[in-house]
């Protein structure tokens, strides 16, 4: 049995909204869809091509986050944050998912704002079109 020692210090938010990126936020933005983030960094997938980030490469970046508050309401809350890139894996021959961790973190922990994961996607699934 494969027992993988669980290195995450805060549970993650899973989910697909658009995130840009460049090395230089003045430059031309990528976009790439967010797979999950916390309030320290954020994986996402991009295309492979030449925009793809590279490990080691610094970074800004530039999301939305859903913030839950009483009920099912929730807002959107944008950030730009600067981070350098941990890894970058490839998904199949189109897609990479690369792992950003944040210079600064962000001002709440994004997965753990509900009660249980499946809130939070039932949650989710109420905002995402």
């Amino acid at each position: 049995m494969d027992k993988t020692a669980e290195r995450r210090k805060e549970q993650r938010l899973r989910y697909h909204w658009p995130i840009w990126y460049a090395e230089d936020y003045d430059q031309t933005l990528s976009q790439g869809q967010m797979v999950d983030v916390s309030s320290a960094g954020a994986a996402f997938t991009c295309y492979t091509h030449e925009s793809c980030p590279c490990p080691g490469q610094r970074l800004t970046a530039r999301f939305s986050v859903p913030r839950f508050g009483a009920g099912d309401a929730f807002h959107m809350a944008t950030f730009v944050r600067p981070g350098h890139v941990c890894r970058v894996d490839d998904i199949d021959r189109f897609l990479r998912r690369v792992a950003i961790r944040f210079a600064e973190p962000l001002p709440f922990k994004p997965g753990e704002q509900a009660g249980s994961e499946a809130d939070t996607q039932r949650r989710l699934k109420a905002i995402t079109i």
